[in-house]
């Protein structure tokens, strides 16, 4: 089983390799990365930032973790980008369908996915809406990186990406 999908993986890769995108991994290995936003985002396979926003290599620096919540690890990264490679915009992408908010509000979670849920608890408070709760757990991440990215240079939004329609609503 597992070395059918190591399979399917070395397949994908080769043809990635051949995908004629040589010339900008040879330029992005050479000049570095300077990526125009960082994207924020769930670790849910069908939430892709390069493709939702239609991007290439080199363009987005992009965090994923299930429920895009906020740890010392997240925050650090997201200083990073700013301060060493220049991005001036900071992204908080929720989804609908969201695992993480549903385990949430299910309240049937153990080990260490409770770390992911309990943020997303302090974050949406009362509500029990799937939908609302995701908007408050984007605002929650946008105050957070807000406090802690203190700059003028710097902008922070707030979005949701619907999964089946494939739009994103700036909040």
């Amino acid at each position: 089983m597992v070395e059918s999908l190591i399979r399917k993986l070395t397949e994908g890769n080769r043809q990635f390799m051949d995908s004629g995108s040589i010339g900008l991994r040879l330029r992005t290995a050479k000049e570095g990365q300077h990526p125009y936003a960082v994207v924020v985002c769930c670790s849910d396979s069908r939430v892709i930032p390069e493709q939702i926003f239609s991007a290439s290599i080199g363009d987005l620096f992009v965090i994923r973790v299930a429920g895009n919540v906020l740890d010392r690890h997240q925050l650090g990264s997201i200083h990073y980008a700013a301060d060493h490679l220049g991005c001036r915009l900071i992204i908080m992408l929720g989804h609908t369908g969201c695992g993480a908010i549903a385990a949430a509000l299910d309240g049937h979670v153990e080990g260490y996915v409770s770390y992911i849920t309990d943020d997303i608890l302090k974050a949406i408070g009362d509500v029990r809406d799937p939908d609302e709760a995701c908007t408050l757990n984007v605002l929650h991440g946008v105050s957070l990186i807000s406090e802690t990215v203190a700059s003028p240079a710097v902008e922070v939004r707030g979005a949701v990406y619907d999964i089946v329609s494939g739009k994103v609503t700036w909040l």
